[in-house]
């Protein structure tokens, strides 16, 4: 298990600087690493791979508000990065890099490498001036980074599009995936699992309006993620009890490993009506154990998901879905396609010591003595 070394508290952190590890990195993450979301399985899975190849990496835990930080985590984030050692290059989450003052980033001497999941300012449902006011902090910001390091092609071409950052700044680390537990073993009635926060841009909503067309057939369905969003978990469990589904679908919430491989190896089907991924490290999940998935066409989702290895349809299509689930799951051979093609691909995927061999050419590339000057970039 990682936990972050330096815990903060209103008295203060431990001093991160000085020196401490000269030579190694610093891998700065916003609240608790063991959270149970892509983005912090990625960065807890990058982290052990770094310190499997020999590099000294330190964790540094930041405060958990981002990326809608307190005054007092704001403050106390800036003293963090001032208390950085110039000799240590450091890795920063997304959530940092996004919302965080420029005039935060300032007082940070050492050579950073920013950890982009998506962009926060192409977050789904953000008010106008709250998206205006991120897409010029993540700018900023990013303007300052040694380097890029992001998790699929598509989010590398939305920060050169809409961010301005040069390609050659930048390196795709797709995420890695862990070997299946062990073989699929579907159950009855077939389960529809869908796995994503609690939050407007996983599309729990459309899912569930999919589902209330299919109460003709037998299925049972599980949506597990954290409830980061309060208002959007209250509005799904009513609207499924609106839509009768009560009974049908079961909100799991944060579930360990375990319970999520077990889930997998249950399924019939993976479904996920997002509306926006800067990779979807679950679709690679679920490809992994050979499962047909239906989602929409958006974003990175076609990078990652196969058109073989089941259906993309139109973002917010709830009756698209609707169908493509029943093709799944009245059509034998559409499912053993989708299954084949879903096989195809999950064997191809890399694992993590290929994502975090990426992220350590970066931290090469920007150490003291190597970094390019950003009046190069």
């Amino acid at each position: 298990m990682v936990r972050g070394e330096n815990l903060p508290s209103r008295q203060g952190y431990n001093n991160p600087g000085g020196g401490l590890f000269p030579g190694a990195a610093a891998f700065l993450i916003p609240g608790d690493p063991d959270t149970r979301t892509g983005g912090y399985i990625y960065e807890k899975q990058v982290l052990l791979e770094l310190r499997r190849m020999g590099r000294p990496v330190r964790s540094l835990r930041l405060p958990g508000g981002f990326p809608a930080p307190s005054a007092w985590e704001v403050a106390t984030t800036g003293r963090v990065l001032a208390a950085l050692s110039p000799e240590v290059p450091a890795i920063l989450d997304g959530f940092v890099v996004g919302a965080l003052e420029p005039i935060e980033f300032a007082r940070l001497r050492a050579p950073f490498v920013a950890m982009i999941h998506h962009p926060l300012a192409l977050e789904t449902g953000l008010a106008p001036d709250r998206a205006a006011w991120l897409r010029r902090t993540e700018r900023a910001n990013l303007q300052r980074a040694a380097h890029v390091v992001v998790p699929s092609p598509r989010t590398r071409e939305d920060l050169i599009r809409s961010f301005g950052v040069p390609e050659t700044k930048i390196s795709v680390a797709l995420p890695g995936v862990p070997k299946p537990l062990g073989p699929r073993a579907p159950v009855e009635p077939p389960l529809i699992l869908s796995v994503g926060t609690l939050v407007p841009r996983k599309g729990h909503d459309v899912l569930l309006e999919a589902l209330a067309r299919l109460v003709d057939l037998p299925w049972q369905a599980v949506i597990a993620g954290a409830p980061r969003d309060p208002a959007t978990a209250a509005a799904l469990v009513a609207q499924s009890a609106r839509l009768g589904l009560s009974e049908r679908v079961q909100f799991r919430g944060e579930i360990s490993e375990a319970e999520l491989s077990h889930l997998y190896r249950s399924a019939a089907v993976f479904a996920l009506a997002s509306r926006l991924e800067g990779y979807g490290m679950v679709f690679a999940e679920a490809l992994s154990h050979g499962l047909p998935i239906v989602t929409c066409r958006n974003s990175a989702i076609p990078d990652t998901v196969p058109d073989a290895a089941g259906a993309l349809v139109p973002t917010d299509d709830a009756q698209a879905f609707a169908g493509a689930l029943r093709q799944l799951m009245t059509e034998p051979e559409a499912r053993t396609r989708a299954e084949a093609g879903a096989q195809i691909a999950g064997a191809k995927l890399p694992r993590w010591a290929d994502t975090a061999t990426v992220m350590a050419e970066a931290l090469d590339r920007v150490a003291p003595g190597n970094a390019p000057s950003l009046a190069s970039e």
